[in-house]
């Protein structure tokens, strides 16, 4: 009978410690985008002890979809265990979800990092202040919503803040510089 592609976690039970299993989840985290170079698979192979480099992608694969599940899935260290299927051993699970929870944070920085999202104006709502007091200095109070997109911290945001008439002033060329600036962009030809 074929082993299944979760059996091949087995093959962690090579490491002689868990410091190892360590350096092999540090190391599919460090290259995540670009993969394993030739020399850190035989750092890794050697660390398994094992003879050839085919049982290698099959334990990669599991290894990196239990990360990717747990950075951006925001699994909890509870849920880490329903990952695993009845036929990876106990010890096995235990050791993962350990280590796997103690990455889950560093690992959701550098995502955050990696992306550097920026929340985007969902809705914006405004009203005069103050407007029954006698006010020689008039502002306005601006209510925006945002919407932040990232994975790990979706969700709405509201930012509330007054403006001065000199400051929306300053405000307002602002913006206006900014049109411009979409205006001559989208006067340039595809491919300048």
């Amino acid at each position: 009978m074929e082993q299944s592609l979760w059996g091949h976690l087995s093959l962690l039970l090579r490491a002689n410690t868990k410091e190892s299993v360590e350096y092999i989840l540090e190391s599919l985290w460090r290259t995540r985008k670009c993969g394993l170079d030739s020399s850190e698979r035989r750092v890794i192979q050697d660390i398994l002890q094992l003879q050839n480099d085919t049982d290698l992608d099959p334990l990669l694969v599991c290894l990196r979809m239990l990360i990717r599940r747990c950075v951006y899935e925001n699994t909890s260290k509870d849920e880490i265990t329903k990952l695993f299927p009845n036929e990876v051993l106990p010890e096995l699970q235990k050791l993962l979800t350990i280590l796997l929870h103690k990455f889950q944070p560093l690992w959701q920085q550098d995502v955050l990092k990696d992306k550097n999202v920026v929340p985007r104006l969902k809705a914006m709502t405004w009203n005069m202040a103050n407007a029954d007091e006698d006010s020689t200095d008039p502002a306005a109070v601006i209510n925006l919503k945002l919407q932040n997109d990232s994975q790990l911290h979706s969700g709405e945001l509201d930012v509330k803040f007054r403006l001065a008439t000199d400051t929306l002033e300053m405000m307002l060329k602002s913006m206006h510089s900014i049109r411009d600036q979409f205006s001559t962009s989208e006067e340039v030809p595809n491919g300048h």
